[in-house]
């Protein structure tokens, strides 16, 4: 991981990466609320999940993942309202190949949980731009 900078949120992205390198699925929605909404730009059309079933559907999709790196490109924080705002390439390998691409995400978090998530990707990995 590159330019995640040492706060709690950097932190929390940290421990984030780590449960999908280690295909945790359950600590990763830990990190969540249990009524989390996770709304999804990845399939080109937004996909919601919410709540934790929805979620762990969601993330079903890193069981195929190996060797993520992750190298941020914009990082901004707040404090009260506790959120996260990134965007990040992201070099992966899965079952089709290497996957090289940039995802934007925000987190709104509630008690020190992602209450709100969007995950969306700004670069596909044939590199169009979304």
């Amino acid at each position: 991981m590159n330019n995640v900078p040492d706060t709690k949120l950097g932190r929390m992205y940290k421990t984030h990466i780590q449960h999908i390198l280690d295909k945790d699925i359950e600590s990763l929605l830990d990190q969540y609320t249990d009524d989390a909404l996770l709304i999804s730009g990845f399939s080109g059309t937004p996909q919601y999940y919410k709540g934790r079933d929805g979620l762990r559907e969601h993330m079903q999709g890193i069981v195929g993942i190996d060797g993520l790196e992750t190298d941020i490109a914009f990082w901004a924080e707040t404090d009260d309202p506790e959120t996260l705002m990134i965007i990040e390439a992201i070099s992966m390998k899965t079952p089709d190949g290497d996957a090289n691409m940039r995802f934007a995400d925000s987190w709104v978090l509630r008690d020190g949980r992602i209450a709100i998530h969007f995950a969306g990707m700004t670069q596909y990995p044939d590199g169009s731009v979304a």
